[in-house]
């Protein structure tokens, strides 16, 4: 039996007819072409589904029976079984159209009085909660997807691909829950270890495995460890792409030709198997089975840009795809979009949120968009783009109406639209939500633009009781809220429609024995964010409900004991729900900052630590680790044997380190450049403190507050350049021999002198004037030996200093007292002490500036600002005799 051939063909979802025919074969064929309802009622699955009821539903099958004589036939059913299952469970619930049968008609079954499809859906459901969180308790039959998982579990020797389905079943799992829940270090090892049968001749089967595994880490906001795989696929299926820039138009009216973003990129893929797609083809005979793309119909944008010229601004030798012509590329093969769209939401996800990365993912939307080749990924590259052209004044018309559009062509028949077996193709390929979501995103959309009651029937109808209760707080009635809470847990509220007409047949049941624990502790932490007052007993209340598995109910409780101060409460329940939803960084968040209230540094450390793990975006734990760093202390005792401690210096750089991660992250944090800075200094980083303490000046000069400028830093890098020769040749590294070249240390001499000039002359100087500042770039100034320009920064220095502002009038001499007065006379003295110094150097190189003048100047000046209210001072003699030594020069 052609094993190897008959499990590709499941992965791909392409049937090769080469494969020699025999009952389990036909099976399979089935599957593989989407009659799902032929395979999972034929003899063999009657013989593997018989249905005897037992406290789980992997004790009610015996999926160890023999089907056939041969085992690797055995196997093979059992496999083709569970793909089966799956594809069912993700046509109804992702891609449509519906199914025409029914889970109950694929039991073989002894007591069918007792249950029915929706009794086996409810159970399915609650099978299906992991790590304290529901699965949507709406999902059509769940039964499936549990069933796959059983078959998939067990243990095969001659299929080669359960591994592969595996990955995909969880994947599916985790899209069904309301929080994603991590999987096992030895789950993800074996995906990881798994050796993929197809990879050494099939570049289209290691691309999507590859594919695959990144999108399991994207589902876990693992986007570092995501975009390695994304890339890896592409190189798999050689993917060429390149995003760059080509001259065109985006509105209407526009004269000039201006560079617009575009993604060049080409397949080198071939379609296998008998129905081969052409991708060559340019015609429109594929557009009655993709979904509807909607057009712009705006006054100004152009339908999509239009390149006036046929060569990208790449057009180098240096370019692979430089003779891509941006305006008409060929179409790509259906798995390297998959790979586009990928590479897009990982773009999103590693990028702040602003209009730049709209920007730079709408390239990789519209080159998939162009050339429609499979109807789910055309769906999801119109649900990208309509996500892009939500926040734009003039495509939020579009962008909600396709939405609307590809939520209402999910039920359509195969007639309707494209087959089951061609939606399904290229489901485990892209991230595409299931249609619960898509509706749910449809009612957000609502929301955003003010249609509140539009959004609140889609989400009554889903019966998302969270969303409707906030839908309520909005409007400003809570109460109502409240209601709809104590009424389900009451039982008094009957959910969905579908369950009352199923109901109406074998009598009212109440709701709450239908809930799943997961799903009624979720009900009472919503009902206890409604009612704070009781939120406790609420909290705890869903907390034992859920055998203690509710990562929200013990992150709520959490919460409300730091609102409140009760840190070491908080702590505890925040230990907890970490423990069971790690992935979650707000629940690490909080609790770094309770162990910071408790002193708990280390915990705090390890706590954000976790934050940074799972987003590295997140700035503001970068910078509490550092904070963190610097707090772990190392005890020792002196030699007075007292207690003391301090902090190392391994933490300091590991705190300069996370530091200068988050400002990766947070370049505008003026707070956080300035911690960078200080620590900086503290590690002898003075370059980068020189860069620190500039992106502090710029980012605090337009604040209404003054500039803030930590003026004893630059101090430090004016000193830690004059402490060096200004002589290159004297500037030797101490550790060099004779013949090395001058030092070229980056933190001090003439290597850190370029920064803090710049420093002074582009940054601090046009927005500061203080005398202290003045003086230091005057230290500098003579260093380099700049007579004049020193000169004139000590002139600077002197008019900014207490003595040259009593010169003009601006300090009131009554105001200024006697004290204030004579620190002036050490200014002045100071002053033409300097201009005498530096006046003979200029002197020396010939220059013709009037020092002695200007000294003159000063002090008669002062003296005539202070004659009236100082002359009789003792002091008052030191200025006339510093006149009169200026008047014998």
């Amino acid at each position: 039996m052609e094993v190897k051939a008959v499990e590709k063909a499941l992965l791909t979802g392409q049937w090769e007819d080469s494969i020699p025919q025999t009952p389990a074969v036909n099976v399979a064929q089935a599957v593989v072409r989407g009659r799902f309802g032929e395979a999972l009622t034929s003899s063999y699955a009657q013989q593997l589904f018989k249905f005897r009821p037992a406290d789980t539903l992997k004790n009610s099958f015996n999926i160890s029976a023999s089907l056939t004589q041969d085992k690797q036939e055995n196997e093979l059913l059992r496999l083709v079984f569970a793909v089966a299952c799956l594809n069912a469970f993700m046509q109804v619930n992702w891609t449509g159209p519906d199914l025409d049968f029914r889970p109950f008609d694929i039991l073989s079954h002894t007591e069918p009085r007792n249950y029915s499809d929706e009794s086996l859906n409810q159970l399915s459901v609650a099978e299906l909660a992991s790590g304290g969180e529901p699965a949507y308790h709406l999902t059509q039959h769940a039964l499936f997807l549990r069933l796959a998982q059983i078959l998939l579990d067990a243990p095969y020797q001659h299929c080669q691909t359960t591994t592969w389905w595996r990955l995909r079943a969880h994947l599916a799992h985790q899209r069904v829950l309301d929080e994603p829940v991590i999987l096992s270090d030895d789950v993800m090892m074996d995906f990881k270890r798994w050796q993929n049968p197809f990879a050494s001749n099939n570049p289209d089967m290691a691309g999507r495995l590859l594919l695959e595994h990144g999108l399991l880490h994207h589902t876990f906001q693992q986007d570092k460890i995501a975009a390695e795989y994304f890339v890896k696929a592409a190189r798999a299926t050689d993917l060429q792409y390149e995003l760059t820039g080509a001259l065109g138009k985006r509105t209407k009216f526009q004269q000039n030709e201006l560079s617009q973003l575009v993604l060049l990129a080409e397949s080198h893929l071939t379609d296998e198997g008998p129905k081969k797609i052409d991708i060559t083809s340019t015609d429109g005979s594929s557009q009655a089975i993709i979904p509807e793309t909607l057009a712009l119909n705006d006054d100004t944008l152009l339908e999509q840009t239009e390149f006036t010229s046929s060569k990208s601004s790449s057009d180098t030798s240096s370019s692979s795809l430089h003779y891509l012509d941006p305006s008409n590329q060929p179409p790509l093969h259906p798995l390297d979009q998959c790979i586009l769209l990928s590479l897009c939401l990982n773009v999103r996800n590693t990028s702040p949120l602003h209009g730049l990365t709209s920007e730079q993912m709408s390239p990789y939307v519209s080159r998939v968009v162009s050339h429609p080749r499979n109807w789910t990924i055309h769906t999801m590259a119109l649900l990208i783009r309509s996500r892009l052209e939500a926040n734009r004044t003039r495509t939020v018309e579009r962008s909600a109406l396709q939405l609307q559009a590809l939520v209402d062509q999910i039920p359509a028949t195969d007639a309707e639209a494209a087959p089951a077996s061609e939606r399904l193709r290229y489901l485990h390929s892209i991230s595409l939500p299931p249609k619960w979501e898509l509706e749910r995103e449809l009612a957000n959309r609502f929301i955003s633009l003010g249609v509140i009651k539009s959004a609140m029937d889609i989400y009554e109808r889903l019966e998302m009781w969270e969303e409707v209760v906030k839908c309520h707080v909005s409007l400003e009635r809570p109460d109502r809220g409240i209601a709809i809470v104590k009424d389900l847990l009451a039982g008094n509220k009957i959910e969905s429609e579908a369950v009352i007409s199923r109901e109406k047949a074998s009598g009212a049941i109440k709701r709450l024995q239908r809930f799943d624990s997961a799903r009624e502790a979720k009900l009472w932490c919503i009902l206890g964010d409604l009612d704070p007052e009781n939120a406790v007993e609420h909290y705890k209340h869903a907390w034992e409900i859920s055998k203690s598995t509710s990562a929200r109910a013990m992150r709520s409780l959490g919460g409300f004991y730091f609102a409140r101060a009760e840190y070491e409460l908080a702590r505890e329940c925040l230990q907890q729900a970490v423990k069971i939803e790690p992935l979650l960084s707000k629940s690490w968040f909080i609790l770094g900052c309770t162990c910071m209230r408790l002193e708990d540094w280390q915990g705090a450390k390890d706590a954000f630590a976790r934050c940074v793990t799972i987003d590295e975006e997140d700035g503001e734990s970068w910078s509490n680790i550092a904070s963190m760093y610097l707090r772990i202390e190392q005890s020792h005792k002196d030699d007075d044997s007292v207690d003391t401690t301090i902090v190392p210096h391994s933490n300091k750089q590991l705190a300069f380190r996370a530091l200068k991660e988050g400002l990766k992250r947070s370049y505008d944090n003026w707070r956080m450049w300035s911690n960078y800075m200080i620590i900086a200094v503290d590690v002898g980083e003075l370059a980068e403190a020189c860069r620190a303490l500039g992106r502090v000046v710029e980012e605090t000069s337009n604040k209404p507050d003054d500039v803030v400028l930590d003026e004893d830093v630059l101090d430090r890098l004016v000193n830690a350049v004059t402490r060096v020769s200004s002589d290159p040749q004297e500037a030797r590294d101490s550790s060099s021999s004779d013949q090395a070249q001058p030092a070229t240390n980056p933190n001090e001499g003439r290597g850190l002198q370029p920064r803090v000039l710049d420093l002074f002359d582009r940054i601090i100087l046009p927005r500061v004037s203080s005398a202290r500042v003045f003086r230091a770039y005057a230290r500098l100034l003579t260093w380099m030996g700049r007579w004049e320009d020193t000169m004139k920064a000590w002139m600077d220095a002197y008019r900014e200093s207490d003595a040259g502002k009593l010169s003009r009038g601006e300090i009131n001499t009554v105001d200024a007292g006697r004290t204030t007065w004579r620190d002036a006379i050490d200014e002045v003295e100071e002053i033409v002490d300097i201009l005498k110094n530096l006046g003979a150097r200029l002197e020396a190189s010939g220059s013709t500036k009037k020092w002695r003048l200007q000294a003159k100047s000063v002090v008669r000046s002062f003296m005539g600002r202070t004659r009236e209210d100082f002359e009789d001072d003792p002091e008052w003699h030191r200025l006339e005799e510093l006149l009169e030594e200026l008047k014998q020069e």
